[in-house]
């Protein structure tokens, strides 16, 4: 269980898991194809986040590797081979995040908004450039900042306390 997780509904905690899956999806299939290697990438990029990340987001991406790959290729599956019509269903998917990241503690949910906007970019480098590596196409840009997801800002700390 993630800790921070703990006042979710079952269904609202498996978006949260779900998203790191649609996200790959989303930006890896953005140029209309998914091949073995963005799979194998994004699988590496979440399995990195277990402990190279802040210590707040360890339960969650341990929680994400679980399934991750069986999950993606489920995902896959399941999803319209159109890319604008696969698009459109991820991007409404991700957009119900919105109604999840309120009930989170703010500073909790301000680094991991973060945490899946830096997962999008390290997806989009992934897939593209010289030899694969650092290049994000104009497919992708239209989706890498996870425009669907409203940001999520934690307040300033207070200096005076």
């Amino acid at each position: 269980m993630i800790q921070h997780f703990q006042g979710l509904k079952k269904e609202e905690i498996q978006k949260m898991v779900d998203s790191i899956s649609l996200i790959t999806i989303l930006i890896a299939g953005a140029d209309g194809k998914i091949d073995n290697e963005e799979k194998e990438w994004s699988a590496k990029i979440a399995k990195i986040r277990t402990y190279s990340n802040p210590d707040v987001l360890h339960d969650f991406y341990v929680e994400v590797g679980r399934n991750y790959s069986s999950k993606l290729d489920l995902l896959i599956d399941d999803l319209p081979n159109d890319t604008d019509e696969r698009n459109q269903i991820i991007s409404s998917q991700l957009k119900e995040l919105n109604d999840v990241f309120p009930k989170l503690e703010i500073h909790y949910a301000a680094i991991l908004y973060q945490s899946l906007v830096s997962f999008a970019k390290h997806v989009a480098k992934a897939s593209g450039g010289f030899l694969g590596i650092g290049s994000i196409s104009k497919f992708e840009k239209k989706w890498i900042d996870l425009p669907m997801i409203t940001p999520v800002i934690a307040p300033e700390e207070d200096e005076e306390i």
